[in-house]
């Protein structure tokens, strides 16, 4: 597989989110889903909605989410459509909370662990997808970027639970920790086959606290804020974010690379170049 594009600006703007996009050449047609993070109640690190609106009007996006599989403010879907309009995601473009229908259930071909993936089920109702990640620490991922935000972030309830178990939802919190990694890479590779190159992928990397902002209670960042990244590759774009933490001489470097070493974060990025999603080479191009 060649090298994949991965742009990248050291501007953290909502106008540098928006000419990152552009930088990809891909007009995403039809419906379009723009998959963020609704960040949980009480989480002072999330991505806030004036930084995300003026790119998702660019694609006339829906913002999409799915109930989470633990308790919180986001696990129903009334909850959650609270939790949206209380964040403010409500006042710059329609939100669906997908799984408020159920789940659909799609395939993974020749998944290292899971065989099928549930999502929300209203994803049918999107032709294509914006991928807006906040790339940051997590608590058992190790770090969350592009494919965590397309595997978990997509699953329903049920099907976030499916994933961690890496099979069994009974195992929730308790299965083998690389085949929940493998799992997600798994999750991922179903959704990039579902959307056929009409999807694409931004990464920001800015307040990466060790924790995620599925966090109520989240530890405020140690390392400076880096850049926003985006590529067609979602393999590519996570590997880039992990590459410039590493290159970084930031003195709160260390604190975070904890928490990704210590879970084996990189182990996802692995298994979704094994199972052929993308790369993990590319050429960095500053914009």
């Amino acid at each position: 597989m060649e090298k994949a594009k991965v742009y990248f600006t050291k501007e953290i703007t909502p106008q540098a989110v928006v000419r990152l996009y552009e930088a990809l050449g891909l007009k995403l047609p039809g419906k379009v889903a723009v998959k963020l993070h609704s960040g949980e109640v009480g989480n002072q690190n999330f991505l806030r909605p004036d930084f995300m609106k003026p790119v998702i009007d660019a694609v006339k996006g829906t913002i999409v989410e799915c109930n989470t599989a633990y308790e919180g403010k986001r696990n129903t879907t009334e909850e959650h459509e609270k939790t949206m309009k209380l964040h403010g995601w409500t006042e710059i473009a329609p939100v669906d909370i997908m799984d408020s229908t159920g789940d659909l259930e799609l395939p993974v071909e020749g998944g290292k662990r899971i065989q099928k993936n549930y999502v929300g089920a209203n994803l049918k109702n999107y032709d294509s997808m914006l991928v807006l990640s906040h790339f940051k620490g997590h608590p058992m991922g190790g770090f969350g970027g592009a494919l965590k935000n397309i595997s978990i972030g997509i699953a329903s309830a049920f099907g976030k639970a499916y994933i961690h178990g890496a099979g069994d939802p009974k195992k929730l919190w308790t299965a083998d920790h690389d085949a929940f990694l493998e799992s997600m890479a798994d999750a991922s590779k179903s959704i990039v086959e579902y959307f056929k190159g009409k999807i694409a992928f931004v990464n920001v990397m800015k307040n990466m606290s060790v924790d995620c902002d599925c966090c109520a209670v989240a530890e405020d960042p140690a390392i400076a804020d880096i850049g926003i990244l985006s590529s067609l590759d979602p393999v590519a774009l996570d590997q880039a974010c992990l590459d410039l933490v590493y290159a970084c001489d930031d003195p709160g470097k260390p604190h975070l690379l904890e928490r990704i070493e210590s879970r084996n974060g990189v182990h996802t990025v692995e298994a979704a170049e094994e199972l052929g999603i993308g790369t993990r080479k590319y050429d960095l191009i500053e914009l």
